[in-house]
């Protein structure tokens, strides 16, 4: 049974940093990644990372966020700096399974940017 966990959003001031991380179990994982979505809107891409650690990002946060995985500990961390008002939102992990090939997405934590 595939189980994420996350942690690390909260309440921070624009310009600020905050590091989200998701522990995944019962599995082996090929990519891992981040989501984003607000209230009333679709679900966003934010970035992925492959298994050999190949990386990609949204432009909207490209130079500002960086994405990296433990794969000893099936863990990806988002580590979020420069933070602006418009990144506030509820931000979810997604990993997809290496032999299936099936997404699991984790609970989400909220991320608010504002002074």
């Amino acid at each position: 049974q595939v189980q994420l966990v996350e942690s690390g959003g909260g309440l921070v001031q624009p310009g600020g940093s905050l590091r989200l991380s998701c522990a995944a179990s019962g599995s082996i994982f090929s990519s891992m990644g981040w989501y984003r979505q607000n209230p009333g809107k679709q679900r966003e891409w934010v970035a992925t990372i492959t298994s050999s650690g190949m990386t990609n990002y949204a432009d909207s946060v490209k130079g500002r966020f960086t994405i990296s995985r433990a794969n000893a500990k099936n863990t990806v961390t988002l580590q979020m700096n420069s933070l602006k008002p418009e990144d506030t939102a509820v931000y979810y992990c997604k990993v997809r399974g290496l032999t299936t090939g099936t997404a699991y997405w984790g609970q989400g934590t909220q991320v608010t940017v504002s002074s």
